[in-house]
C-alpha cells in the first residue's frame, strides 16, 4: 500500500471532514419537517435531535481508546462506514421513531470520526506545526457547517432523505480513500496502553472544551428564537450562521501560526473570554445588522484561539495517548453543549436574556479556571519542546 505524506494526509482529510460535516447539516433545517411527515410528535421529534449528541457523548471517549490500542485508521474507516450505512435508511419508509436509532449511529459514528482525524493530525505533525495543521482541520468542519444549511435550502422535505442517502455513498467513497492513508499508527503494540497523563495541558483544555460546548448549545437552541424575536428574516438568519463560519474558514491559517508562535496560555483564554463577553451583548442588540457584524467579529477570537487549545490539548502526550485526550475534550464539549442545550430553551422561555448571560457567566468563568491551570505550563512551542 502506498504511503501518504503529512502535508497529503492532511489535505485528504480537510476534503473528507468538509464533505462529512457537510453532509450532517445538510438536512438539519428540514430534518424536523422530514421526521413530522413520518409520523413523528413534537416530543419525539426531540429524542431524536438529541439522540445524535447523546450518542456522541457516551462513545467519543470509548472510540478514541480503540483509536490508541488498535489505529486511527480502522476506527476512521469503521465510522465512515457506519455513518453511509446509517444515512441509506432515510429512504426506507418507516415510521419517525426508528430514526431514534439511525440517528444514534450516526453520532456515534460522527463522533470517532472527528476523534480518529483530530487525534492523527496531532499525531502526524510535531509540536512546532501542530497549530496550523490543527487549524485547517477546524476550518474544514466549519467550511461543511457553513455550506451545508445553504445546499440544504434548496432541497425539499420529500427530497431529503435521498439527501441523506447522497452523502452516505460519498463516505462509503471517503472509506475507501481512508484505506490509502497514513494517519500516524506505528505498527500493533500488543503492550498495554500507557495511562492518560492528567497534566495542566489536558485539564485545562478541557475546560476550554466545556466553555465552548456551552456556548454552542445556547445557540443551538436560542440563537434563531432571539434573532426572531428581533424581527429578523429567515434569510437573515440562514446569512447569520454563514457570516460566523466565513472568517473561521479564512483565517484559520492566521490562528494557526498564531498557535504555533505566540503564547498559547494568553490566545486560548482571550478566545474564552472574548467569545463570552460576545454571549452577554448579543440578548442587548436590536439591530440584526449589527448582529451579523457581532457574530463575523466573535468568529474571529474563535479562529485566532481554538488552534491553540486544540494545540495544549496534545502537547506533550505520547502517541498512543492521543485519541483518548481527543475522546476526553469532544466528550466534554458535546456533554456541555447537550445540557446547554437542553435547559437554555425553559430560560429563553422566562427571559431572552437569561440563557446568554448565564452562558457567559460560566464560560468566564471556566476560561480563567483554564488560565489559573496553565499558569506553569509553557505557552510557547519552543520553550515546551526545549524542557
Amino acid at each position: 500500500m502506498a504511503r501518504s505524506t503529512p502535508q497529503q494526509t492532511l489535505q485528504r482529510l480537510r476534503i473528507i471532514v468538509t464533505i462529512q460535516f457537510m453532509g450532517a447539516t445538510l438536512g438539519l433545517p428540514l430534518l424536523p419537517l422530514f421526521l413530522e411527515h413520518r409520523g413523528g410528535d413534537p416530543t419525539i421529534i426531540g429524542f431524536i435531535m438529541a439522540s445524535f449528541f447523546f450518542a456522541g457523548v457516551i462513545s467519543q471517549y470509548f472510540f478514541g481508546h480503540l483509536a490508541d490500542k488498535f489505529g486511527r485508521r480502522p476506527i476512521l474507516v469503521i465510522s465512515l462506514v457506519i455513518y453511509a450505512v446509517a444515512s441509506g435508511f432515510y429512504i426506507v419508509p418507516m415510521h419517525a421513531s426508528w430514526f431514534i436509532l439511525v440517528r444514534i449511529f450516526q453520532g456515534a459514528a460522527a463522533g470517532a470520526f472527528e476523534v480518529a482525524s483530530m487525534s492523527a493530525v496531532a499525531a502526524l505533525f510535531p509540536e512546532e506545526t501542530r497549530g496550523k495543521a490543527m487549524s485547517q482541520i477546524l476550518a474544514a468542519q466549519l467550511l461543511g457547517f457553513a455550506v451545508g444549511p445553504m445546499l440544504g435550502a434548496v432541497v425539499t422535505v420529500s427530497q431529503l432523505g435521498w439527501a441523506f442517502f447522497a452523502t452516505g455513498v460519498v463516505s462509503l467513497v471517503a472509506a475507501f480513500v481512508t484505506f490509502s492513508v497514513d494517519l500516524g499508527d506505528s505498527a500493533h503494540d500488543p503492550t498495554p496502553l500507557p495511562p492518560i497523563s492528567w497534566n495542566p495541558q489536558l485539564i485545562g483544555a478541557l475546560g476550554a472544551g466545556c466553555a465552548a460546548g456551552i456556548s454552542i448549545g445556547v445557540y443551538e437552541a436560542c440563537w434563531t428564537l432571539l434573532m426572531h424575536s428581533h424581527h429578523a428574516s429567515t434569510f437573515q438568519i440562514r446569512l447569520s450562521w454563514t457570516v460566523f463560519c466565513l472568517p473561521w474558514v479564512l483565517m484559520s491559517p492566521l490562528g494557526g501560526y498564531i498557535a504555533d508562535h505566540w503564547n498559547r496560555r494568553y490566545v486560548a483564554t482571550m478566545g474564552v473570554l472574548g467569545g463570552a463577553a460576545f454571549m452577554a451583548i448579543y440578548p442587548h442588540i436590536h439591530n440584526n445588522v449589527v448582529m451579523l457584524i457581532a457574530g463575523s467579529c466573535e468568529s474571529i477570537f474563535s479562529v485566532l484561539s481554538v488552534p491553540s487549545i486544540s494545540s495544549y490539548l496534545t502537547q506533550g502526550a505520547d502517541n498512543r495517548e492521543m485519541g483518548r485526550r481527543q475522546g476526553l475534550y469532544t466528550t466534554a464539549d458535546t456533554a456541555s453543549l447537550a445540557i446547554a442545550a437542553s435547559i437554555a430553551g425553559a430560560l429563553f422561555a422566562h427571559s431572552p436574556t437569561l440563557p446568554f448571560t448565564i452562558a457567559a457567566i460560566t464560560a468566564t468563568v471556566l476560561g480563567v479556571a483554564s488560565f489559573v491551570t496553565w499558569r506553569r505550563v509553557p505557552g510557547h512551542v519552543t520553550t515546551a519542546l526545549t524542557k
